[in-house]
């Protein structure tokens, strides 16, 4: 295939990793604002991300096969479709005050984006030689970081600074419009049609590769980490014996976290194509434990920048884990796929048990809950060195 239609190709894809991007981390805003709206505890509030990445759990497996039987481009159309359809029901859900019927929402529009992840994850990994796979995801995840990025500050100025349930309506239809029009661009453009190699090592089923496995659980741990931290971060920032910000304030920084992963995005796509992805993964879970030990131990103002950062080194690890993962699949990268998107099941389950312990512990002991998870992703990182 030319290189010419391959980067061209890329470039729309980019698009897709932008829109989850942006609509992901506007859980981060929402989880406040439905929090006071509804005068939820913390739990209760957490909510929000036990609907929205419980969906990954339920419907990769699902989504996968829906994508070998249709192919890339038609699961990407149906993805923002479904997608679309979610984003459109936060409007009945602000007119009735509900917040089941905005849980109901948030499930469907993380549906349609688990069809896009299942589709464009593997997509853009292949899309090139199989040495630069890594870097090309890190560098696609590097525009989903700049949609993580824009996401919190868009939804704490719109949203955060209203204070009313209705403020959600309008930041909401603009996302569904946006999404609309993407479907029909990817309806009329014709993607390359790919297909994983085939390789005769790998077995019937893909729930027999260890590697692979341990990559899931690794995904798991890591989206459980990163959307704990991330949805905490206006309620610690909040605590007096941290910095003691108003909601609206802390709302900004929440932006930039997930600036620092952007920017963590473009730096490991570059290095990555001179240093072993594997070891790229270990210095990254290192310098996460190190940085949430210093915020729990130190606290105070300095506890700000520390979490912050906690972003950049979080920023190479999906991208890395998932290509390290489903290497060597061969023509299971699909199936592989759907295993790993599954794991971001782990955004739902993790940051409701640091929810729990911020309840009944505090929020400092939350976020030292995420020590285990880096520790963890290190030890995947040195298993799978080469």
């Amino acid at each position: 295939m030319p290189a010419e239609r391959e980067r061209s190709a890329f470039g729309l894809l980019t698009l897709l990793f932008f829109m989850w991007g942006f609509i992901t981390t506007l859980n981060d805003i929402l989880i406040p604002h439905l929090k006071g709206q509804f005068e939820l505890g913390a739990t209760e509030a957490m909510l929000v991300q036990l609907c929205f990445f419980g969906a990954y759990f339920t419907m990769a497996l699902p989504a996968g096969r829906l994508i070998e039987a249709i192919g890339y481009r038609k699961g990407i159309v149906v993805g923002l479709g479904v997608a679309a359809l979610g984003a459109l029901a936060f409007l009945p859900a602000a007119s009735l005050s509900s917040y089941p019927l905005f849980l109901l929402a948030l499930f469907v529009l993380a549906s349609g984006i688990t069809v896009l992840q299942v589709s464009a994850n593997p997509y853009v990994t292949i899309l090139g030689p199989p040495e630069t796979g890594a870097s090309r995801l890190n560098l696609a995840q590097g525009i989903n970081s700049l949609g993580t990025t824009l996401g919190p500050a868009f939804g704490a100025y719109l949203i955060l600074d209203s204070g009313e349930v209705e403020a959600v309506r309008g930041p909401y239809l603009g996302i569904a419009a946006t999404l609309i029009v993407l479907a029909l661009v990817f309806a009329l453009v014709r993607l390359p049609a790919l297909a994983p190699e085939r390789d005769a090592s790998v077995g019937a089923s893909v729930w027999t590769h260890p590697r692979l496995l341990l990559g899931a659980l690794a995904i798991f741990v890591y989206v459980g980490a990163e959307v704990g931290i991330g949805s905490m971060l206006v309620l610690f920032f909040g605590l007096d014996e941290i910095a003691g910000m108003s909601e609206q304030n802390a709302g900004h920084y929440v932006s930039y976290y997930w600036g620092a992963a952007m920017i963590g995005r473009f730096v490991g796509a570059a290095i990555q194509q001179r240093v072993a992805a594997a070891w790229v993964l270990a210095g990254a879970a290192g310098l996460a434990l190190g940085l949430v030990a210093m915020v729990v131990g130190l606290r105070g103002a300095i506890a700000v920048p520390l979490l912050l950062a906690v972003g950049f080194a979080n920023s190479v690890m999906f991208p890395t884990i998932f290509s390290l993962a489903i290497a060597g699949m061969g023509e299971q990268t699909s199936r592989a796929s759907s295993v790993l998107v599954m794991a971001i099941v782990g955004g739902a389950l993790i940051p409701v048990g640091m929810g729990a312990i911020a309840d009944t512990i505090g929020y400092p002991a939350a976020i030292a809950a995420t020590i285990p998870c880096y520790a963890y992703i290190g030890w995947f990182a040195l298993r799978s060195r080469p």
